[in-house]
């Protein structure tokens, strides 16, 4: 048999695996290409691989065949079963010491046990965030490798070729950490996603409703804001969307059906988050204004039953207000990063995972659905303090949000006056007020619970010694015992 040269494996010929396979081979690492279709192989060698030095592979014994020691194949495939599946179809045809990498977005959990199941096996294993869409993936992604730290030698070169490159030319991927680290710093990427999307959302219907603004006025608006500190891929396409106008010359966004879908990273987010025990607000309200918005039959049956203000109209300065929008934008993302991070930092200590905060930032900077100017100065804030506890509290964005937040409190308090939801904008303010107050009313909370359940309460000053109060005089003094579930 002919010698083994391809570099690496991919199962999965879909439109990002394709690309992610025409995006190495550019960079000069030979790939074998399978697809459990197995027409797909040779249709794509036919066409879009046509002239390339992709191998193509009509099953899983052949793929392996072609790769140099140690394998090294990539899954492109749909989170679940399929992984598993395919995992188990592999590993007759692989030797110890072979690496099998995840590239879809699998639920971190599954991660973890697929990493453990193949180390007691001798083989090396590897779960990545790739991000940036089918774009991204034809000509630089954003790669969150973790996994067996022994494989990352063996992908390196690889990854950072294909990768997104800053503009100082720094390869947006970097190993992780260890287990499911690396799908999990992708889950909570999707979750700032989801915060960022329902935040430009806000401000869509902000300006539509409230300041009765034309979609080429908007559209403008956004591509002006794209050009200043809210410069970004969600802001661009967002000026994008609602310029593009349907064959009839009216705006296509317009006539799309309120109801947004959801794949579940938001939502693993938001249970991971309450799991942990961190306020992770910002993403989970925008979990349930997709929930909320999924309720399209009940909201417009709503609609004309329940009342909201009457003769609902803006009589401020536009302009000033426009800013004003700009300005909560751009606050409220420094919240829900701040958020992002605490998750991170909460789930690296559970897990033990060595995660690198600036280097994360550093690897969303380029390539990335989330990808923004601001990244820079996170991976500064964390490059300068790597212990820092919060965002919020480095000088750059202590600063920035002391600056938005006047205009910040207007934008919120106009549109809850006027019956605009902005579930997401709101409840970042209520976390950023809630997390500078020193003192906050859980003490009535505990109160509440050692009243009608005997739940003890700890007095200030006296951290530690838990104290129980016959509040009525018939409640006894036995104490329920004191646990977190």
């Amino acid at each position: 048999m002919a010698e083994a040269t391809g570099d690496i494996g991919l199962i999965g010929l879909a439109v990002m695996g394709q690309n992610l396979i025409l995006n190495m081979d550019d960079h000069g690492y030979t790939v074998v290409a399978y697809n459990r279709t197995v027409s797909k192989v040779d249709d794509f060698l036919a066409q879009e691989a046509k002239g390339t030095k992709v191998q193509g592979a009509h099953s899983i014994e052949e793929l392996c065949k072609k790769l140099k020691a140690p394998r090294k194949v990539m899954l492109l495939v749909k989170a679940g079963q399929a992984v598993d599946d395919f995992i188990e179809q592999l590993l007759p045809h692989l030797e110890k010491g072979d690496l099998i990498i995840d590239g879809g977005n699998s639920h971190y959990p599954d991660t973890n046990r697929r990493c453990k199941y193949l180390q007691d096996k001798g083989f090396l294993f590897v779960g990545t965030g790739v991000s940036g869409g089918e774009e991204g993936a034809r000509y630089g992604p954003s790669l969150m490798p973790g996994g067996t730290p022994e494989a990352w030698p063996l992908i390196k070169d690889i990854f950072q070729a294909v990768a997104a490159k800053t503009e100082e030319g720094e390869p947006c991927c970097d190993w992780v950490g260890e287990g499911g680290s690396g799908h999990y710093v992708k889950m909570v990427h999707n979750g700032i996603e989801y915060g960022d999307m329902q935040i430009l959302a806000e401000a869509y219907d902000i300006m539509k409703n409230l300041l009765k603004m034309s979609y080429d006025d908007m559209a403008a608006t956004f591509t002006e804001w794209n050009k200043s500190e809210l410069d970004s891929f969600l802001v661009e396409i967002t000026a994008l969307v609602l310029a593009f106008k349907d064959e009839d010359g009216s705006p296509l966004v317009e006539k799309i059906r309120d109801a947004a879908g959801q794949k579940g990273t938001g939502k693993w987010t938001a249970i991971s988050a309450l799991d942990l025990g961190i306020p992770v607000t910002l993403v989970s309200e925008a979990v349930f204004a997709r929930c909320l918005s999924a309720l399209k039959d009940e909201r417009v049956a709503a609609s004309k039953i329940l009342r909201g203000p009457e003769n609902v109209q803006f009589s401020g300065d536009k302009k000033a207000f426009l800013d004003d929008i700009k300005q909560a934008i751009y606050a409220a993302k420094i919240i829900s990063y701040a958020q992002g991070f605490m998750e991170l930092r909460a789930a690296g200590d559970e897990s033990k995972w060595n995660l690198n905060f600036g280097g994360i930032a550093l690897m969303w900077r380029g390539g990335c659905i989330i990808r923004s100017a601001f990244l820079r100065d996170i991976n500064n804030a964390f490059k300068t303090k790597p212990d820092l506890k919060n965002l919020l509290l480095d000088p750059f964005f202590t600063k920035a949000i002391h600056r938005a937040l006047p205009h910040y409190r207007r934008v919120a308090s106009q549109a809850m006056l006027l019956g605009v939801p902005v579930p997401a904008l709101t409840s970042a303010l209520s976390f950023y007020d809630g997390y500078r107050s020193a003192r906050v009313p859980a003490n009535l909370l505990q109160a509440q619970r050692d009243f009608f359940g005997a739940h003890t309460y700890e007095l200030e000053g006296k951290t530690g010694t838990w104290v129980h109060t016959n509040w009525t005089g018939r409640g006894g003094r036995v104490a329920s015992s004191t646990y977190n579930a």
